[in-house]
């Protein structure tokens, strides 16, 4: 992995350092965040890349066309050495498993190689997994009722979301762990609806072996990367008040919108945006009677609480009116 690019937005005495592994679509968005956030305005941060090739891209995006100092003290390390030599106090680590072999020892990796870890009074290091694991959900009539605290994890899942759960449990053996169980996430050209609706009107999809009042529970990368930054936030007070409790692992936060849509209904969303002019919504062939089911309903009020956050965008139709 390379260090993509190190910002901060002052040089106090004392540097608070954080790092970003994977500055992807929703890595770039945490970097951003952070950035501009003023609880962080002490704060260093390193995003760290598997390859040099994005780097100038990725600042561009990061620091934006903001001229202002307090953005603007930056460097680009370009370091080609896989080794970094260096801990962080906090790290996030949101590159997705398609990018490693071994994706838990990715994880490990990064937990012994970059986090100090217990070396820290409140230093953490989070995760961004996926809701995924808690399997398809319901029967063909009734949807499941998932939550952060009750919810089983599926006895024998499919050898991705396998990877996924014993990632986090990587995560949750840590003391300053955070495991955050994203729904689907989703930009205006980026998610299941641009699958099904294509890029041009050519592109559309005829038919999805899918039923259409199968649920899908939702989460725009811009809030996914603001839940990101509350649990941070979250982590560093709540160690502080915690410390003593030498039993204390991780968390898990199970984080969406709170407003999942059916298939059909996500199609019929998008087709109130003018990207999506000109789109017939494709046929949903899966049904009841074959027996697929019809999914999960995620309840994140445990989440929003505890990290005192909610979504910037109420559901994915508001967003798509907009």
């Amino acid at each position: 992995m390379n260090v993509a690019a190190t910002t901060s937005s002052s040089i106090p005495i004392q540097v608070t350092e954080c790092a970003i592994v994977g500055v992807g679509v929703l890595g770039t968005r945490i970097c951003k965040q952070l950035l501009r956030d003023p609880d962080f305005k002490d704060w260093k941060f390193t995003g760290i890349t598997k390859s040099t090739t994005r780097h100038d891209e990725i600042l561009k995006e990061v620091l934006g066309g903001d001229d202002d100092n307090q953005y603007s003290n930056h460097e680009n390390t370009n370091d080609d050495t896989i080794k970094i030599n260096k801990k962080f106090k906090h790290c996030v680590f949101c590159a997705p498993p398609s990018g490693f072999d071994d994706y838990p020892s990715a994880i490990r990796g990064a937990i012994d190689d970059l986090w100090m870890g217990q070396h820290t009074d409140d230093g953490s290091f989070i995760f961004t997994s996926s809701g995924g694991v808690y399997g398809i959900g319901g029967d063909s009539i009734d949807a499941a009722l998932i939550t952060t605290e009750s919810t089983p994890l599926p006895t024998n899942p499919i050898p991705r979301i396998g990877r996924i759960i014993n990632a986090e449990n990587e995560v949750l053996k840590e003391k300053g762990g955070s495991v955050m169980r994203l729904a689907g996430l989703y930009l205006l050209n980026r998610g299941a609806h641009n699958f099904w609706l294509g890029n041009t009107a050519e592109e559309t999809k005829d038919e999805i072996t899918s039923r259409p009042d199968s649920l899908i529970n939702l989460l725009h990368y811009e809030d996914a990367a603001g839940a990101v930054v509350a649990a941070l936030k979250h982590n560093i007070n709540s160690r502080q008040e915690q410390d003593d409790d030498e039993e204390k692992r991780g968390e898990i936060f199970l984080v969406s919108d709170g407003h999942p849509l059916t298939r059909q209904q996500i199609c019929e969303s998008s087709l109130k945006n003018k990207r999506y002019d000109g789109r017939t919504i494709p046929k949903f062939t899966g049904s009841k009677e074959k027996g697929d089911l019809i999914g999960k309903v995620y309840d994140g009020s445990y989440t929003n609480k505890v990290l005192n956050w909610k979504p910037r965008y109420e559901s994915f139709d508001t967003f798509m009116s907009s």
